[in-house]
């Protein structure tokens, strides 16, 4: 074998430029424009502040202000520079974080632990200027912020491969909560471990990433057996303790828990989504792109359904989601949708009141920005 080289004594190749360090210059060019960035922040977040106490009446707003994305696309592309949208999104959210987080800290109860997908999503939507409540199951999420314990709640909704959260629905079912807000999460699925992908014996995840794996799994280790726990964070925490193991996790629990990357993206669905509802107890104004849930039961007789949704044909609502849910203890249904529109929209009202008389039960879950998809 021949020796390699060290890397101090490596000379450039052909067409290649050596390493040098920044000019003086450049450097204290860097350094000013960094010094005018901390400035513009700090008065932002002056402003941010002042606009908070004038409203005070009201309380302060702590659910985020959803960020105008055609806006910093169109300032992305104008500003010709290298950083990309998704970059400069981040920077955006976690402003609008540290912002927020001057008036109140607010509290953001999610399905744990740490790491979780529910967890990243929740990252997304509030930035990291918050207190976050990891709990062990979803009905947890629900009370923590009935009982005041938290601000908001993090809960799944639907998975694009898997399909509707039962747990979330049946705690709607059950509980009266109000969706003030929507993430249409993109799952990238990650293999994680402390040994070779070859030495793989045992694969661990929750039910459903395994779910969403499974051709993966068995195209790529047929031989490794796939066992069910928690969560995705605890699977990483076992793939770093056990040898042989693996896990499907989110590339950041496998950077907590100083595991390697195995394999990237292993999802079949390449388009593998979430959608996770906020929850809280305050109503997002109208912005022009808003989305309102409900749920309804109709009585057990023919044609009854039929009657329910003839009403958002006449009053042209654009359903975006429709799911039946068991009701326990009885043979009807419950009747989940969303649709476009905010509550406060005059086709909506009418609606409402036409459903109340074929209804028996209505209940509006909420109105909120639509949620563009996001990784």
């Amino acid at each position: 074998m021949a020796k390699s080289k060290s890397r101090g004594s490596e000379k450039p190749g052909k067409g290649e430029k050596p390493s040098v360090h920044a000019s003086p210059a450049l450097s204290a060019e860097i350094r000013e424009l960094d010094h005018e960035l901390v400035r513009l922040m700090q008065k932002r977040a002056a402003l941010a502040l002042e606009a908070s106490r004038q409203d005070a009446a009201q309380g302060p707003a702590l659910l985020p202000t959803p960020l105008d994305d055609e806006s910093l696309r169109r300032w992305t592309a104008e500003s010709g520079g290298p950083l990309p949208h998704r970059s400069l999104r981040a920077v955006m959210r976690e402003i609008q974080s540290g912002c927020r987080a001057l008036m109140r800290q607010p509290r953001i109860s999610f399905l744990g632990p740490l790491y979780s997908f529910s967890h990243l999503a929740a990252i997304h939507h509030f930035g990291q200027s918050v207190e976050f409540v990891p709990v062990g199951t979803i009905a947890a999420v629900f009370e923590e912020v009935q009982r005041k314990q938290s601000d908001f709640g993090l809960v799944p909704v639907e998975n694009s491969t898997d399909g509707r959260v039962a747990d979330t629905l049946e705690m709607f079912a059950r509980m009266r909560a109000r969706v003030c807000g929507e993430i249409e999460f993109r799952i990238q699925h990650t293999l994680l471990g402390k040994c070779s992908r070859t030495e793989v014996r045992e694969v661990y995840s929750k039910p459903q990433a395994l779910s969403q794996c499974r051709n993966w799994l068995a195209k790529h280790l047929p031989a490794a057996r796939s066992i069910e726990v928690t969560s995705t964070s605890t699977a990483a925490q076992l793939a770093g303790e056990k040898p042989g193991a693996a896990a499907i996790a989110s590339r950041q629990a496998g950077l907590h828990y100083g595991l390697e990357v195995l394999a990237e993206n292993i999802e079949d669905n390449p388009n593998n989504t979430t959608r996770f509802a906020v929850i809280g107890d305050q109503l997002p104004p109208r912005t022009g792109h808003d989305q309102t849930a409900m749920l309804f039961q109709v009585d057990h007789r023919p044609g009854a359904l039929a009657d329910a949704m003839m009403v958002f044909k006449r009053g042209k609502l654009n359903l975006t989601w429709i799911e039946s849910f068991p009701t326990p203890g009885t043979r009807g249904y419950l009747f989940f949708v969303q649709m476009e529109g905010h509550q406060t929209d005059a086709r909506l009202r009418r609606a409402v009141a036409a459903l109340e008389k074929k209804t028996s039960r209505l209940e509006i879950l909420g109105s909120f920005p639509a949620g563009a998809a996001v990784e």
